[in-house]
C-alpha cells in the first residue's frame, strides 16, 4: 500500500513492532486506560477472546474486567512478526487471581496462560485487532475445587 491508501498523514510512517511493544508494555497496567485513549484509534475494534469491542471505551471496559480478576497482571512477549502495518504477537501472562472480574470468586491461585494477537496499526494507532486465548480452559482451572496453586 502507498502512503496515501495508509490514510498518509505526511508523518515517517511509525514502527508497528515498537508501537506493538510500548502497547503491551503501557495498557495492561493500572493506568493503561490512558495509553488506550493515546494508542486506539477512535474507531478502533477488534476481535477479543469471549467478544468483540467496537471502540476503545469497550475494549477499556474488557480490559477492566480481566484486571479486576488479575490486578498483579504481568505480560511478556515471546515472539512478535512486523510486516509493515500489521504485527502478530505471542505473549504470556503470568497472575494471581485476586478478584471476581470474571465471575468467579478469587481464590488466590497464581496462573500462567499464553495467547497471540494480531494488530493492525493506522497512523500511529491501533485500528484492528484480533485475541486469541484459551478463556474458558482458564475459567476452568479457576472453578475446580482446592486451595491456591503454587505453579
Amino acid at each position: 500500500m502507498t502512503g496515501t491508501e495508509q490514510g498518509d498523514t505526511g508523518r515517517p510512517p511509525a514502527d508497528a513492532g515498537a508501537l506493538t511493544r510500548r502497547w503491551f508494555r503501557e495498557v495492561w497496567t493500572a493506568q493503561g486506560e490512558t495509553a488506550v485513549d493515546a494508542m486506539m484509534c477512535s474507531d478502533g475494534h477488534g476481535w477479543i477472546e469471549g467478544g468483540f469491542v467496537k471502540n476503545p471505551a469497550e475494549f477499556k471496559a474488557a480490559r477492566q474486567q480481566l484486571l479486576a480478576a488479575f490486578p498483579d497482571l504481568a505480560i511478556s512477549i515471546e515472539d512478535l512478526i512486523v510486516d509493515g502495518d500489521k504485527v502478530a504477537v505471542r505473549w504470556t501472562v503470568e497472575a494471581t487471581h485476586r478478584g471476581g472480574g470474571l465471575g468467579v470468586a478469587p481464590t488466590g491461585r497464581r496462573v500462567a496462560f499464553r495467547g497471540m494477537t494480531w494488530m493492525e496499526w493506522r497512523n500511529g494507532k491501533v485500528a484492528r485487532g484480533w485475541d486469541s486465548w484459551n478463556l474458558g480452559g482458564l475459567l476452568q482451572e479457576l472453578q475446580t475445587t482446592g486451595g491456591p496453586s503454587e505453579d
